[in-house]
């Protein structure tokens, strides 16, 4: 079965590696051991994770460059993966948002005395659900796939995998990594329903240095 894989990043991202202090014990367990798995190869990670009967024409990632202001080493990190990613799996697309960041007066949940704002930093990437929802219908319309795979969370999706399932007739299978609980909203809508555990991340990481370049894992990625 032709498949497209439609990766949203940022969201992708957060799920495997990002620490939540609210999370269950579980959870936290789990992404501390991904963190030393970010190097991946999502080709392979996406052919691994699903039945071996269907072949992905293409793997088309969506993401934003992120700013430095916290970390400037952060862009870097960010710019090695994409290039080394690149570089070794030519069947990989990226398309690019926005990534935002300003200062901004947010509530306070208990207001102190006459203060009842706080100033916050709030980051915010723009535009990659848009680009996904419209490359993933597009491709369906174009008959460029028999099944859209898609990894996200993001129930602003919803609209366009329905129009996927019942416009264009295609299947949907969803993918999420297990360290997030799936969507309600969005489980209902989609043919199938796969997971990323820690053993597929283990299997399908790139090169340490991408052959043919002087692109190499970051240290701290270890």
């Amino acid at each position: 079965m032709r498949c497209i894989v439609y990766v949203d990043g940022f969201n992708l991202y957060y799920g495997l590696f990002s620490y939540n202090p609210y999370a269950p014990k579980w959870v936290k367990d789990e992404v501390s051991g991904n963190r030393k798995f970010r190097w991946l190869d999502l080709y392979s990670l996406f052919a691994d994770v699903l039945p071996k009967t269907n072949r992905i024409a293409t793997v088309k990632y969506f993401t934003a460059y992120v700013n430095g202001e916290r970390d400037p080493l952060k862009p870097i990190r960010q710019q090695a993966y994409i290039n080394g990613l690149l570089s070794y799996r030519k069947e990989v697309r990226i398309t690019l948002g926005q990534f935002k960041s300003n200062i901004v007066d947010m509530p306070l949940a208990r207001p102190i005395g006459r203060k009842k704002y706080a100033q916050v930093i709030k980051t915010e990437e723009k535009g990659s659900d848009v680009n996904l929802a419209v490359h993933m219908v597009n491709d369906g319309w174009k008959d460029e796939y028999d099944m859209a795979v898609l990894c996200s969370n993001d129930t602003d999706l919803i609209e366009a995998v329905k129009i996927v399932r019942h416009d264009t007739g295609k299947l949907v299978c969803w993918v999420t990594p297990n360290t997030v609980f799936p969507s309600k909203e969005i489980k209902p809508h989609v043919n199938f329903h796969r997971k990323i555990m820690n053993k597929h991340l283990k299997r399908n990481q790139l090169p340490e240095v991408i052959p043919g370049t002087n692109i190499t894992k970051p240290a701290n990625w270890n």
